[in-house]
Order: C-alpha cells, then structure tokens, then sequence
C-alpha cells in the first residue's frame, strides 16, 4: 500500500513538471525559428504552450519511469534562415537553454520561499505547514533536476536529439550526409538503451547534472542570504 501511494505521490511531482519542461523545450525551437525566418512550427500549430501539441507518449512515458525522455520534435525548416548553419546552431541551443533558464527559474522561486519562511512571513507552526514545506522542497528539487536532466540529455549528439544538430551544423557536409545514412539505425540504438539501461544513461547525464544543480543552488543561496 505505500509503495503505491508513494508511486502516486512522484506522479504527482512529476507530471506537472512535464507538463512544463517539454513544451518549454519545443517552443523555444520553434519561437527561435519562427524568429529567424521559418514559420513551420507556426504553421504546424506547434508555436504553443500546449502539452498536447507537444508530448510524445513514448518519450513521456519514459520520463515517468527513468527519468530521461523526449517531447515531440518541432518541425523545423533550416532552407527559410538566411544564415544556414547560424540557424540550426540557434534554434538547436534553444531547447536545453530553455530547461536551463526553467531550472534557474525553480530554483530562485525556492530559495524565495525559503527566505520568506526564515523570516516568518511564512509561518511554519503546524504539522501540516511542516508536510507543505517538505512537499514543495521535493518539488522544486525534482522540477530543477529535471529540467538540467533534458538539457543535459538532449545534448547527446545522437539523432533525433539537439547535440546532433549541433554537430550537423559543424561537420562538412559530405561526413555528414554520410553519417545521415546510418542516423536512423542510431537513433533506434539509442532508444533501445534508454529503454534497456536507463539507469546506466542515467548516470552519466547526473554526472554533469549535479555540478549544474550545485551551481544555482549556491547561487540561489547567496541571492536570497540563505
């Protein structure tokens, strides 16, 4: 009975912050696009904060479960920039600097409500103010790490993610089109250990997660006095 309701507990923590990080990641693509001249995520009815425009059912149900997950990729059109390569290296940035800017944002949001509760214009005088605090702690902490976690794990210079993107944009394109012939059958490769070892994947994108985390939470801290 309690691991169920603690299951239910870290869907609760959980499913909000998704509902968040992974149409923030996929607007910021398609609003840098949409900036720098192609409007088909526009036209696409994907230039929207709107989960369900957004989600992917695999890549979500992955997030729920392992932590490591994909939205949805928005469809993009680098043939409208007038600056090719420039446009792919933005409108690939875009996404995780968009979980970044979201974890920094959580992150300031706690410290704030710790400093309020430090100085007692949040009294904590009851049990049930004690759960409260303690609910929004985890909170914050997951909705944080989280949103380093999809920046950090959309970096991956793997197909479908950003990092291969990026790596497109830098390679010459004859190398390129001659990784392009083999891109699907990483993609699958890369899925199936997401799927298999999440807990392995998991690892390494924590090892350059927590650094990140530790870094806004120090300073956070010295923002706020805390």
């Amino acid at each position: 009975m309690n691991s169920i309701l603690d299951r239910l507990s870290d869907l609760l923590i959980m499913v909000p912050i998704l509902l968040i990080a992974l149409p923030f990641h996929e607007y910021a693509h398609g609003y840098v696009a949409y900036k720098l001249g192609d409007p088909t995520a526009k036209d696409a009815g994907r230039l929207t904060l709107n989960p369900i425009k957004h989600l992917d059912p695999l890549g979500t149900l992955m997030m729920l479960v392992a932590r490591v997950g994909w939205a949805k990729p928005v469809p993009v059109n680098s043939g409208h920039f007038k600056n090719r390569r420039k446009g792919i290296i933005l409108v690939s940035l875009a996404g995780p600097l968009s979980n970044l800017l979201l974890a920094f944002i959580f992150t300031l949001i706690w410290g704030f409500v710790i400093k309020l509760v430090i100085i007692q214009v949040i009294p904590v005088r009851s049990e049930t103010m004690v759960n409260v605090i303690n609910w929004l702690q985890v909170f914050f902490q997951v909705a944080v790490l989280v949103n380093i976690s999809l920046a950090v794990f959309n970096m991956i210079p793997v197909p479908p993610l950003d990092g291969s993107r990026l790596i497109s944009s830098f390679i010459p394109e004859e190398s390129y089109f001659r990784f392009a012939r083999y891109e699907q059958f990483i993609g699958l490769g890369f899925i199936a250990l997401v799927i298999f070892a999440p807990n392995a994947l998991s690892t390494v994108i924590r090892f350059v997660a927590d650094p990140i985390y530790n870094s806004m939470i120090t300073v956070t801290s010295f923002v706020f006095g805390i």
